[in-house]
């Protein structure tokens, strides 16, 4: 995926807008999944119609911010996310809704509850990505491994270019950041009743070793709105085989807001 280098909104770091628009009826905050940047979203950004801007979440410790410590909690993480969109200027007013991947979908949900429990404006919709409901739990232990498997799991998972892979400085750089990422979501637990409410959309893909149907079914019982469950061909990155049909789905059900 392209990989510009992003703007930074004047209140800070942590929020990217690649196509500002001070018109937008609705804004899309997308979550990166772990090891991930703001720049993921690029494609998507300018893929959506007008009227929807894209808010991408530039997380400590990767690119422009990779001299900034990592945070190894998914807890803290969303805290800090939470304030930086309650004290966001340039969104005041516009509704929103969450796009996350894998770990993303995580923070998206966890940042939705806690809007919802200060009274603020939550999410009018949610999309969770490559991940299982937070009420479902593996025994993953990835970050306790060496850099060997942590390669070799990113080689199986897809989403990196393999010649990244194979560059010894940069596996360097990037092995910290994949292991903090890895350790934040394997030892977080979305207990069953944490729920939103927020409509959800789950898109997975048939063959995520991460995420079963079940698992992805799941997510039902975390949402007091309407629930879709969107199935697509492929593995954990299923969205960069299909790009566009994943922008339809997201386009279609933000629709009812782009309504002049």
């Amino acid at each position: 995926m392209t990989s510009p280098t992003a703007r930074t909104t004047p209140q800070g770091a942590w929020l990217r807008r690649f196509h500002p628009d001070p018109q937008a009826r609705i804004r899309l905050v997308c979550f990166p999944h772990a090891g991930g940047s703001a720049s993921y979203y690029f494609p998507m950004s300018a893929a959506l119609p007008p009227g929807v801007e894209t808010v991408a979440i530039q997380y400590p410790g990767r690119q422009d911010r990779r001299r900034e410590p990592l945070i190894p909690d998914i807890g803290e993480l969303a805290d800090r996310i939470t304030a930086e969109l309650s004290g966001d200027p340039a969104g005041a007013g516009t509704p929103m809704a969450f796009f996350g991947h894998s770990m993303g979908a995580v923070l998206a949900f966890e940042v939705a509850l806690r809007l919802e429990e200060e009274g603020a404006p939550g999410p009018v919709r949610v999309f969770a990505s490559g991940r299982r409901a937070p009420g479902r739990h593996r025994p993953d232990a990835v970050h306790r491994e060496s850099d060997a498997v942590l390669v070799e799991e990113m080689r199986r998972l897809g989403g990196t270019d393999a010649r990244w892979l194979q560059d010894p400085e940069l596996m360097a750089v990037v092995l910290p950041v994949i292991r903090n990422d890895y350790r934040a979501v394997e030892l977080y637990r979305g207990g069953a009743d944490r729920v939103t409410d927020a409509p959800v959309t789950v898109l997975t893909g048939d063959a995520d070793p991460h995420t079963s149907l079940a698992e992805a079914e799941a997510w039902r019982q975390h949402t007091r709105g309407g629930f879709e469950l969107v199935t697509f061909s492929g593995g954990h990155f299923f969205l960069e085989q299909h790009q566009e049909a994943v922008t339809d789905v997201v386009t279609e059900a933000l629709g009812p807001f782009l309504v002049v």
